[in-house]
């Protein structure tokens, strides 16, 4: 491109006026962050609309560039302000959810010492960026905890913009209230934790139960797997006069009412248990009417299957023709996999929030993926959206 003049043109000349001969000055940028793409034509003789004039004051050809497609990737990956990073508890979600947003993982160096501390590095920048968290607090519960917060304090100490926790399994969810003297609330103190080690924002996907997010002092997103637990029934084809909705406990009948509504308005029964000590339940009775129907047994996670695999075998006794499980989180402790592997269930029914082992698969285990809906939530979070957009509005997103 020819030289640039010095001199100022004359600020009473409209610009619409200016000829090939005005003096026309561009200032060079004290600032540049990346290259703009546009095809200049050199107003002073030159012939180069082939060229690519950049904000540096350079003229490139632009067979001497990146293509087209790879110069709008490079600068959509410099401006871009979403950073996904996975710690070790579940990194295949997250990897899922990276390829749904067409993203990649952010890179990560996290290793164990010898005494069995953990240490976290991030190995790229996240100054000004959204960064989100995938770390389920599941089995080992305190490695991974421990190993998130630490994450979390690594973000912060690089400048991220904001910092979510997603966390698809909640540990400790269950001890959100004292049933006797004396007992700890440990679901308000690692609410306590996250927000102190400079969480803005938690993601959460079914938490045990509701009044769980009033223990944290910043937004929680809720989100529930119902969704996509939903559609694959729908895909089996099972006639809605022959479904019965089934709670495995009394505690449980807000969320299988729910559910119950969204599958075609189906019928809810009940199984009152009583509990005699912490993973050992006693089925009592059945209210409601199974006789001849496909049972659907709704619950938020199974641990031992101790309490689903007794009520399945009431609802066996109660003439129910079949009988399947639904969960979201699948936690999965000993003696669960005999239990629900043996014969009592058609088929078990699961997410992927918390990652299984092969040796805990079985013939009638159904794993489905929360990646999207996960994926759908984050977007919206980073982009300050709802979920009451269509066709997302029926994902379950607070």
């Amino acid at each position: 491109m020819a030289s640039l003049l010095r001199a100022q043109p004359s600020p009473s000349l409209p610009a619409a006026n200016l000829r090939r001969s005005s003096p026309l000055i561009l200032r060079r940028p004290t600032s540049v962050r990346f290259p703009l793409r546009c095809k200049a034509v050199d107003s002073y003789g030159g012939n180069s609309s082939d060229d690519l004039y950049l904000l540096t004051g350079e003229t490139v050809p632009a067979s001497a560039l990146l293509s087209r497609t790879r110069l709008e990737d490079a600068i959509n990956k410099n401006t871009t302000r979403l950073r996904i990073f996975s710690g070790t508890a579940n990194p295949s979600l997250a990897q899922e959810i990276s390829c749904y947003l067409g993203l990649e993982l952010g890179k990560i160096k996290i290793k164990r010492f010898a005494d069995g501390e953990i240490y976290v590095q991030l190995q790229e920048s996240v100054r000004g960026c959204d960064v989100f968290l995938v770390q389920p607090t599941c089995p080992p519960a305190n490695e991974n905890l421990m190993e998130l917060l630490v994450m979390i304090d690594a973000c912060r100490r690089a400048s991220a913009k904001t910092i979510t926790a997603v966390i698809p399994y909640f540990g400790y969810a269950r001890a959100d209230r004292k049933t006797q003297g004396r007992e700890s609330i440990a679901a308000k103190l690692v609410a306590n934790l996250i927000t102190e080690s400079g969480a803005d924002r938690v993601l959460a996907c079914d938490l045990h139960s509701g009044q769980s997010m009033g223990y944290f002092d910043i937004p929680v997103d809720h989100v529930y797997g119902q969704p996509v637990i939903l559609d694959y029934l729908a895909s089996k084809g099972i006639s809605s006069d022959d479904l019965v909705v089934v709670s495995p406990d009394v505690g449980g009948v807000a969320r299988a009412r729910a559910f119950a509504k969204k599958l075609s308005d189906a019928p809810l029964a009940i199984v009152d248990k009583r509990r005699h000590g912490h993973n050992v339940a006693e089925v009592m009775n059945l209210i409601g009417d199974v006789k001849g129907k496909v049972a659907i047994m709704v619950d938020d996670m199974i641990d031992t299957a101790g309490t689903i695999s007794k009520g399945a075998a009431l609802l066996h006794q109660e003439g129910a023709r079949e009988v399947y499980a639904c969960t979201t989180h699948a936690v999965f402790s000993p003696p669960a996999i005999s239990r629900l592997s043996s014969g009592l269930f058609q088929e078990v029914i699961i997410t992927n929030t918390i990652p299984l082992s092969e040796q805990n698969y079985f013939p009638q285990l159904t794993v489905l993926s929360v990646a999207n809906l996960l994926a759908e939530t984050i977007w919206r979070v980073h982009d300050d959206c709802s979920g009451d957009i269509e066709p997302f509005s029926t994902l379950g997103i607070d």
